[in-house]
């Protein structure tokens, strides 16, 4: 299910050709026949946070999606990064535009290599500095959960569940890591 490549030269508009490209590339390429351009098709970054409430961090912040795919499950606050920002300042961005929380960004907690979909997922742990939030139109709820009372049969996607199993067993053992995952 990945994109479908380029079809025309982002620099002049000629239909592209699949090819390899004359400088060695071991791949093919979208590649203008008219100028000359090659045009690569790299993966996107969704980026997120798990923001959590509480001293003890119990609690976890899920949005109830307000768009497709999987309109009406649970996510954590993510989202595409936009060019011109770091991960960091999407994932607070997305957080903010998602939820309406505020939060202090910590460290990069998760990153799931997607390649089916041409994908890659990154999510900070992140604390929220209130219980209220302020959803925006993708979000039909935004919601605080303990561990037992997450509804792991409507989570969105499977880069949440991995992230909120990880979060969960990490906080039992009293230390959190940094998770590589593949997801294939």
């Amino acid at each position: 299910m990945l994109r479908p490549p380029s079809k025309f030269c982002r620099n002049c508009g000629t239909a592209v050709q699949m090819r390899l490209p004359d400088d060695g590339d071991t791949r093919e390429r979208a590649v203008c026949p008219a100028c000359g351009t090659v045009h690569y098709d790299n993966p996107l970054n969704v980026v997120g946070t798990v923001p959590v409430w509480g001293s003890d961090g119990a609690q976890v912040l899920l949005c109830k999606r307000n768009i497709e795919p999987r309109w009406g499950k649970w996510t954590l606050p993510a989202g595409f990064m936009e060019l011109g920002e770091t991960t960091a300042e999407g994932a607070l961005r997305e957080t903010d535009e998602e939820a309406g929380a505020q939060i202090e960004l910590g460290e990069l907690f998760t990153l799931m290599n997607v390649p089916r979909v041409g994908q890659v997922h990154l999510f900070y742990r992140a604390r929220l500095l209130s219980d209220r939030f302020n959803p925006g139109h993708e979000t039909i709820e935004a919601r605080l959960f303990r561990e037992d009372e997450i509804p792991w049969d409507e989570i969105a996607f499977r880069t949440v569940r991995e992230t909120l199993q990880h979060y969960f067993a990490d906080r039992r053992n009293g230390r959190f890591g940094f998770h590589t995952i593949d997801i294939v």
